[in-house]
């Protein structure tokens, strides 16, 4: 199994747009047949170094995440949405 994770600092980290980006990642549940679990959390901490969405994924292999990163759903909403509000992200991917 694959592991996805990847880190989002919005551009505006209100609780209220946090809020809205774990809604709009946690839309992929049920829509992206790929995706065997999903969670996604709002950092509470606020440090310098934090970041304010996570978003974990694990999908079957590496088919399974090539399909996903392909996805209608995912490249239709998820990613338009996340690339518009996010400053930046970052990514790890790795066998679990």
């Amino acid at each position: 199994m694959i592991r996805h994770i990847v880190l989002f600092k919005l551009k505006n980290p209100t609780p209220e747009e946090c809020l809205k980006a774990r809604d709009v990642l946690y839309g992929m549940r049920g829509k992206v047949p790929q995706i065997i679990d999903i969670e996604v959390g709002t950092d509470f901490l606020h440090s310098p170094r934090s970041y304010d969405v996570a978003l974990t994924v694990t999908v079957a292999d590496r088919a399974a995440l090539e399909a996903y990163q392909a996805d209608e759903y995912h490249c239709t909403v998820v990613k338009p949405h996340m690339h518009a509000v996010r400053e930046t992200s970052v990514a790890a991917d790795y066998e679990i």
